[in-house]
C-alpha cells in the first residue's frame, strides 16, 4: 500500500508528469494523430523541464547572493524557505500529507465539476507542499487520525479552486483572455498587488512603457537589464560581506567581481530558461486542456505555476523582485533594533512572489501599481511568519518556515480556528469559504456577461 501510495505521490508531485498526463488525455479525448498526441506531450513535458531547470538556475545563482547578504549584516534568524521547512517535516507527516493530497486533487476536480469555480490547480508541488503544510496545521491543532485527512483533503481541494478565482479578474488583464489561470499559493499577494494597483490605475504608464534614452536602448532587451541589475547587486552585496569571505567561502578563489558578474549574468539566463519554458507550456496545455474541459469537466481552466506570467511583463518581473527584496530588508532592520525573532529576506521567495505582484500590480496601474504591489508583497512575506510561527508546534523552533502567502494567510487563520473552536470551527471554516469563492465567481461571471 505505502508503495503504491508513494509511486502515486512522485506522479502527482511532479508538475511535468502531472500536466503532461493532462495534455495526453486532452489530445486522446480530441482524437487527435498518434504523431500529435506523442509530439505536444513529449513538449508539455519539456516545456516543465525547461521551466523547472530556468527555476532551478535562478535558485542556484541566488544562494550565493543570501549568504552574502546573511555574512554582511551579522544577523541569524528565521529563513522562510517552502523547501527547507517541508524536508523536515516529511519525516513526521509524510503519510497523512501523501493523502490530504490524492483525496485534495478529487475534492478540486468534484469542485470544477459541479459548482462555477472552473479551475484545476495543476502546480503538484505547491500542492504537495500545502498537504504537508495542512497535516501539520491540524495535527498541532489536535484534529488528528481519518479526520485529519478528510478536514485537509477538503480545504486543499476548496483552496485549489478559490484561490485561482481570486486572482482571474486580474490575469484576465495581463493575459488578454480567460484561458489559464495563477495556480501559485502566492496568490494573496497577487491580488492584493492588482487590487492597490487599481488605486494608480490610468496614472501610470506600463512597465513595458518604459522609453530608455538612444544610447540606453539596449536595456529594453530584459535580459541585458536583468543581467546588469543583478550584476550591480552581487557586487554591492560581495563589497558588504567582504571580498575574502566571497573568495575563501564561495567562489573557490575567483575574484569577487568575475564572481558576481557571473552570478548576475547566470540569474539572467535562468529568467531566459524560464520564459522559454512558459511559452513551451502555453502553446500545448491550452488547447490540450480545453479537450478535457469540453468533454469531461465542461469549461475549467488550467491553473498554472506564477512564472506563467513572466512573458507578459519582463520589466515588471525586475522591478517586482527588486522592490519586494528591499521591502523585506527594510523590515528585517526593524526587527532587529525592535528585538525578538527576525525574519531575514529569503530571496527565492521574493524573487518569485516579488516578481509576479509586480506583473499583476502592473497590469492594474502600470509602474506605480507595480512598485506598490511588490512592495505590499515585500511587507506580507516578511511580517506574516511572525503571526504564524505559534501554530508549527515543534517545527517553530527551526530555523526556517513556510515563505508564501497563502501558506502564512491559511496558516494563522486555521490555526486560530481550531485552537479556539476546535474541528466545529474548521468545518465552518470550510462552507463559509466554499460559499465565498462560488459568490466571487458568480460576480465575476456577472461582470463578464454585462460587457
Amino acid at each position: 500500500m505505502n508503495s503504491i501510495l508513494g509511486f502515486i505521490v512522485d506522479v502527482l508531485s511532479q508538475p511535468a508528469i502531472l500536466v503532461a498526463l493532462i495534455a495526453l488525455i486532452g489530445l486522446i479525448v480530441q482524437k487527435k494523430s498518434a504523431a500529435d498526441i506523442t509530439s505536444g506531450t513529449i513538449k508539455t513535458i519539456l516545456g516543465f523541464l525547461v521551466l523547472s531547470a530556468g527555476a532551478d538556475v535562478v535558485t542556484g545563482s541566488l544562494e550565493p547572493f543570501g549568504k552574502m547578504f546573511q555574512e554582511a549584516f551579522g544577523v541569524q534568524g528565521v529563513v522562510p524557505n517552502n523547501e527547507a521547512i517541508i524536508s523536515i517535516a516529511l519525516k513526521e507527516y509524510g503519510t497523512t500529507a501523501a493523502l490530504i493530497m490524492m483525496f485534495g486533487m478529487l475534492v478540486n476536480i468534484l469542485i470544477a465539476r459541479f459548482t462555477n469555480l472552473k479551475y484545476i490547480f495543476l502546480t503538484g508541488h505547491h500542492t504537495f507542499y500545502m498537504a504537508a503544510f495542512l497535516a501539520i496545521l491540524l495535527t498541532v491543532g489536535h484534529i488528528t487520525g481519518v479526520s485529519t485527512v478528510i478536514m485537509g483533503s477538503i480545504i486543499l481541494g476548496l483552496i485549489m479552486a478559490v484561490l485561482p478565482a481570486l486572482g482571474q479578474s486580474t490575469m484576465k488583464k495581463i493575459t488578454g483572455s480567460d484561458q489559464v489561470a495563477i495556480g501559485h499559493f502566492g496568490t494573496v499577494s497577487y491580488w492584493a498587488a492588482g487590487e492597490i494597483g487599481k488605486l494608480f490605475s490610468g496614472k501610470s504608464k506600463s512597465t513595458e512603457d518604459i522609453k530608455f534614452p538612444k544610447g540606453l536602448s539596449f536595456l529594453r532587451e530584459s535580459t541585458i537589464s536583468i543581467s546588469l541589475t543583478m550584476i550591480v547587486l552581487y557586487i554591492i552585496a560581495a563589497l558588504f560581506a567582504g571580498p575574502d569571505f566571497v573568495h575563501t567561502k564561495l567562489s573557490d578563489g575567483t575574484n569577487f567581481i568575475v564572481f558576481s558578474v557571473i552570478q548576475g549574468v547566470t540569474f539572467a539566463a535562468g529568467v531566459f530558461i524560464i520564459l522559454t519554458g512558459v511559452r513551451l507550456i502555453l502553446a500545448e496545455i491550452v488547447p490540450a486542456f480545453k479537450g478535457i474541459s469540453e468533454k469531461l469537466v465542461p469549461h475549467t481552466k488550467p491553473a498554472l505555476d506564477c512564472p506563467i506570467v513572466f512573458p507578459y511583463a519582463q520589466n515588471a518581473v525586475l522591478i517586482g523582485f527588486f522592490v519586494s527584496f528591499v521591502t523585506g530588508v527594510i523590515g528585517m532592520l526593524l526587527m532587529f533594533m525592535l528585538g525578538g525573532v527576525v525574519i531575514l529576506p529569503g530571496v527565492v521567495p521574493h524573487f518569485f512572489l516579488g516578481a509576479t505582484a509586480g506583473v499583476f500590480g502592473n497590469a492594474r496601474g502600470g509602474i506605480k501599481g507595480a512598485i506598490a504591489g511588490s512592495a505590499l508583497n515585500g511587507i506580507l512575506i516578511t511580517f506574516l511568519p511572525l503571526l504564524f510561527l505559534p501554530f508549527m508546534g515543534d517545527l517553530g523552533a527551526a530555523s526556517t518556515t513556510f515563505s508564501d502567502t497563502d501558506f502564512l494567510a491559511v496558516g494563522i487563520i486555521v490555526g486560530y480556528i481550531t485552537k479556539f473552536l476546535g474541528i466545529a470551527g474548521v468545518i465552518a471554516l470550510v462552507i463559509i469559504i466554499g460559499a465565498l469563492g462560488i459568490l466571487l465567481q458568480r460576480k465575476a461571471n456577472q461582470k463578464v456577461s454585462e460587457k
